[in-house]
């Protein structure tokens, strides 16, 4: 599309396709599809492509030796120079398709191979929190750091869906499957999604469909009342369920092949079934019977706590919330209701310990819900590639042989980074978050730095592999280390959380403590002395989080209070890896900004220039909040620096 950044699929990866003979073998949309991609990589690169069978170099066709349940899995073949994708399913097809195309001249060259391929997570979602109208203080897109919405704009669907067909493109060539395009705080505007403005859904659903992708919708679960003039929205109340049941039916009317629901309730000030003094389970298995006759599915957000919370309190514990609200309910759920749970205890932090809920609700699908949209991570304003913390995060084992990729029945979701901006991320490196996640969820157990040098090669080509990798591999650790140290979390600016303020929450109700005082800081989530959120997790994690010996030190202070004295297992202290580690991460910036500038001519040079204006901004942000927490834990401990540098 002319003007619009091509991400990782500018026309050079489609050259080793383009310049060869292929023969397409199938019929219907999602074919047609792959047709297209096909015809203009040859009208570019002088190559063929019949849907007839003849001579070939690649052949793509549908084939029924696949059981259904692998309709997005493919067969690759490779040998004699020539390469075939054999699937059993249109989405299988497309997907075979972009594995080529990433595999560059590597898919016609070198020994034979054969490869089956499925994905190992059959709903990879992405989440937009965009509202339809401007909203007075979240804007355009509820924390969005990359300008307006794809889909919506003066409080209206977009005109021209061109920009959504390549956004389409680009998800489908990474393996997401599914897109909810509104957000889950849901204002008036997005209620009337439902019903009288269905259509305006129904056009983005028509593009999505073209690539795989299946539409679904957030909604307010006081939409009865909202849209349907009800007195209630009590969720055994038959009248309700029919309104429901009712309005289901029409959005199927307009989205054949609608996915279903996702919904933020009794959280934050969203509506819910408390109100009515029901449980979650009634209000999850309401809009789930609405959706079970269409095949579609209910996102129940498992984000529910208490944020009015008394700082003072400390027995009572944000990170508990959800544990404790939701494990009473295993196996009260419907089976087309998903619990989407956060990947950790908190709120999308640099570092905290994976969701207890994860692993402790065997009879309810869940899905693991990510945050791709940098929030606490650096706005899409720093450098900062997330795939090594979704590894950890998706390969950590809440029972031994279990991790979260495979327990995560239900799906993984990840809060999109995307906007209107030229470079679909505001900042060009965080379009390797998009990328990264819909290849992990493809395959949770996948090697991220392969993931990452994939998506460097596509995206800047092999000279830029290597220099490119430096900058970004490390990034997630720099940032930890000039931020929140230790597991602490937030010590962020209130209300747009970009920037330090240590002491920002720690007297709000929003239940985000460090607690730090003149003798120490930390939280102790023990169940021997504090709130008791380490006995939430299995025999094996409770005994590792208990105690101060036992727990890891990126997670201290997460579970512990601590002297500044404390020595940790590097053999340096609590505050002595403070100072050393924000002294550190300032340094890590300046020497990652000192590599991307010896790119200069390597990269494209409109790229080039906005991430060397968006590294300028991260080293002065980087030196600041080195500063403010240096300067805070030295007046709070009164421990000089060991080194002797100047702590303000």
């Amino acid at each position: 599309m002319q003007g619009v950044d091509p991400a990782w699929l500018p026309d050079g990866v489609f050259r080793p396709i383009g310049t060869r003979r292929t023969v397409l073998r199938g019929s219907g949309l999602l074919v047609d599809t792959v047709h297209g991609e096909l015809v203009a990589a040859c009208a570019r690169y002088g190559g063929g492509v019949s849907r007839e069978p003849g001579p070939y170099d690649l052949l793509l066709e549908l084939d029924d030796s696949f059981s259904p349940d692998d309709a997005e899995g493919f067969t690759y073949e490779r040998g004699d120079g020539r390469a075939t994708v054999t699937a059993s399913g249109a989405r299988g097809l497309l997907y075979g398709f972009f594995h080529a195309v990433r595999l560059g001249e590597e898919a016609f060259l070198g020994e034979p191979v054969r490869e089956t391929h499925r994905p190992a997570v059959g709903l990879r979602m992405l989440d937009h929190w965009d509202n339809v109208a401007v909203h007075p203080v979240m804007g355009q897109v509820e924390r969005g750091y990359a300008g307006g919405s794809l889909f919506w704009e003066d409080g209206r669907a977009r005109g021209d869906l061109d920009r959504v067909a390549a956004y389409g493109r680009l998800l489908a060539s990474c393996g997401i499957n599914a897109v909810a395009v509104n957000n889950v705080n849901v204002h008036e505007a997005e209620a009337r999604l439902l019903t009288d403005r269905i259509s305006e859904v129904a056009a983005l659903a028509g593009v999505f469909r073209a690539y795989g992708i299946r539409t679904h919708l957030s909604v307010t679960f006081a939409a009865p009342i909202v849209l349907g003039g009800l007195a209630t929205a009590d969720p055994l109340d038959p009248e309700v369920r029919r309104w429901w049941a009712a309005a289901t039916a029409r959005v199927h009317e307009a989205i054949p092949d609608f996915g279903g629901y996702v919904v933020k309730a009794d959280s934050e000030g969203q509506p819910g079934p408390f109100a009515y003094g029901r449980s979650h389970a009634d209000g999850a298995n309401l809009l789930a019977a609405a959706l079970e006759p269409y095949g579609g599915t209910v996102h129940w957000r498992a984000f529910v706590y208490d944020h009015h919370q008394d700082w003072r309190d400390r027995t009572t514990d944000r990170a508990r919330a959800a544990y404790d609200h939701f494990t009473p309910l295993d196996g009260e759920f419907a089976a087309n209701a998903v619990l989407q749970v956060k990947h950790g205890p908190m709120d999308f932090q640099v570092r905290e310990p994976v969701s207890p809920l994860i692993g402790a609700m065997p009879g309810t699908r869940l899905a693991v819900e990510l945050q791709a949209t940098q929030e606490y991570t650096g706005q899409q304003r720093h450098v900062c590639w997330l795939g090594p913390m979704w590894s950890e995060v998706l390969r950590f084992e809440p029972e031994e042989g279990s991790p979260v990729g495979e327990l995560a029945r239900g799906g993984l979701v990840a809060v999109s980074n995307v906007g209107d901006d030229p470079f679909w991320t505001g900042h060009p490196l965080a379009q390797a978050n998009l990328y990264t996640f819909g290849r992990l969820a493809w395959r949770p157990d996948a090697d991220a730095g392969g993931i990452l040098d994939e998506w460097i090669g596509l995206t800047f080509g092999a000279d830029a592999t290597a220099g490119v990798r430096a900058v970004m591999a490390g990034s997630w650790r720099t940032y930890e280390k000039y931020t929140a140290p230790l597991g602490v979390g937030f010590m962020v600016q209130p209300g747009h959380h970009y920037g330090p303020s240590v002491d920002g929450y720690e007297y709000s109700p929003w239940g985000t403590y460090h607690f730090a005082d003149r003798d120490g800081v930390g939280v102790d989530r023990s169940v021997a002395s504090g709130t008791g959120y380490a006995g939430q997790y299995g025999k094996r994690w409770a005994e590792v989080y208990e105690t101060v010996a036992s727990c890891p030190d990126e997670l201290l202070l997460f579970f512990h209070h601590v002297p500044y004295g404390h020595v940790l297992k590097s053999g340096k202290t609590v505050v002595q890896h403070i100072y050393d580690t924000h002294f550190e991460g300032v340094d890590e910036v300046a020497e990652a900004r000192r590599r991307w500038d010896a790119l200069a001519g390597v990269v494209d040079p409109v790229r080039h220039a906005r991430v060397a204006e968006r590294f300028e901004e991260q080293l002065r942000s980087a030196r600041e909040w080195r500063d403010q927490i240096n300067s805070y834990f030295f007046r709070k401990s009164g421990v000089p620096d060991e080194h002797g540098r100047t702590i303000y």
